[in-house]
């Protein structure tokens, strides 16, 4: 694209395309990164399932269910249960899951509810940094001492929703054996 026309959609402002604008922003900011879409709402069966039970029970059974796999629970609601779980494969890198589990009723007497569930995986890797000073001392000239330290932090250096079907099947099917053995009488409200 000519720099020049480049500089004219730049300065003209209003009345371009959504894709004229793009390539003229592109062609005013040099390098530009642009993403594609993300989400495409297709009809899945990934993250949500319906369960033969009010959402209250759908949600202590998900309640259980996260705290049974060392989940931290952060949130809980007869509709709405919020869990976190840390990770470190290694020295330099730490993992921590994020899981919201939302259960709405599905039936007008409210005996059958949906359960959707999302997984959040951020991921933290090591930054090591070198600090220095200097220590200037004006009496007995220009003397410089140096005086150096290193610190090191987790940075976070991904976000993302995960999105694998065979994690949620998982999550969803010991869900269920919880609501299962909640039918024996006095286990679960």
């Amino acid at each position: 694209m000519n720099l020049n026309l480049a500089h004219r959609f730049c300065s003209a402002g209003a009345g371009v395309a959504m894709l004229g604008l793009a390539l003229a922003l592109t062609g005013c900011a040099g390098k530009a990164q642009v993403f594609g879409l993300q989400e495409n709402f297709a009809s899945s069966e990934t993250h949500s399932r319906l369960f033969d039970s009010t959402p209250a029970q759908t949600c202590e059974a998900g309640r259980r269910a996260l705290l049974s796999q060392g989940y931290v629970i952060n949130t809980t609601r007869p509709d709405l249960i919020e869990g976190r779980k840390n990770f470190q494969p290694d020295l330099e890198s730490h993992l921590q899951i994020e899981i919201r589990f939302v259960c709405a009723p599905d039936s007008a007497d409210g005996q059958v509810s949906l359960g959707f569930v999302t997984a959040l995986q951020d991921r933290y890797a090591l930054k090591k940094s070198n600090n220095s000073a200097s220590l200037g001392v004006g009496m007995l000239g220009s003397v410089s001492l140096p005086f150096s330290a290193s610190s090191d932090s987790m940075v976070k250096v991904a976000s993302e929703t995960v999105s694998s079907p065979p994690f949620y099947d998982s999550f969803f099917d010991l869900v269920r054996g919880y609501l299962a053995s909640a039918e024996a009488p006095g286990i679960m409200p």
